[in-house]
């Protein structure tokens, strides 16, 4: 009982986000498949761009703040923070979940991308958005770590609903300055999904096994 507090996905939560993660790895794949090679905007996308263009000077400015969270340097400035946090906390397996969870997101959506070729613009590949996937992770990392002291439906709505509002929050910016399209930020969000209960639970057993193999020797 002493290690239980440690574990980054307890019972309760993988009951909930195992199935998420399998579904969002299959959404991911299929509007992978229906986008695969093609340069531009689907009907939902056309819709949906409508909706978000024309996007007044303020919340043009607001969009770019956004998407900085999602640059090289916005993204190290917040794991960071994040990671000092965990290590002040004294918490090695968040912080291990933490970078291995939002590096492997974002690796996913670079391989992704020259496989699925979806472009905008000038050719840039477009799909997932590795912006919404980043934001999404971390959403998922830190509220992964805070779902554990609440009940289980508490816990897994508020991670499912994390996730949902950094996805939405980053899309939208995507969206609103043309840098991808609305089903590149859900292939994002989706991805972040997948990802990242998957690392945790890989870092979990891992953990386990070494603790196992500790106290037998």
């Amino acid at each position: 009982m002493r290690n239980t507090p440690a574990v980054l996905l307890p019972p309760p939560l993988r009951a909930w986000l195992g199935p998420t993660a399998v579904l969002a790895a299959a959404a991911v794949l299929l509007i992978g498949f229906r986008y695969s090679g093609v340069g531009g905007p689907g009907a939902m996308d056309t819709r949906i761009g409508a909706a978000v263009d024309g996007t007044v000077p303020e919340w043009r400015r607001a969009a770019l703040a956004v998407d900085f969270l999602g640059e090289p340097a916005g993204a190290a400035a917040l794991v960071l923070t994040a990671l000092a946090g965990c290590l002040l906390l004294r918490r090695p397996r968040a912080a291990a979940l933490l970078v291995a969870g939002t590096g492997l997101t974002v690796a996913a959506t670079k391989v992704l991308k020259p496989l699925i070729g979806r472009t905008i613009h000038d050719g840039s590949l477009a799909y997932p958005s590795g912006h919404t996937a980043f934001l999404t992770a971390l959403a998922l990392v830190l509220t992964m770590l805070a779902a554990r002291r609440l009940g289980r439906v508490t816990g897994a709505l508020l991670v499912l609903a994390a996730a949902a509002v950094a996805g939405v929050a980053m899309g939208w910016a995507q969206v609103a300055l043309s840098a991808h399209y609305p089903t590149d930020t859900l292939g994002g969000l989706c991805t972040a999904l997948a990802v990242v209960p998957a690392t945790a639970w890989l870092i979990d057993r891992t953990a386990g096994r070494a603790a196992h193999r500790a106290a037998a020797s």
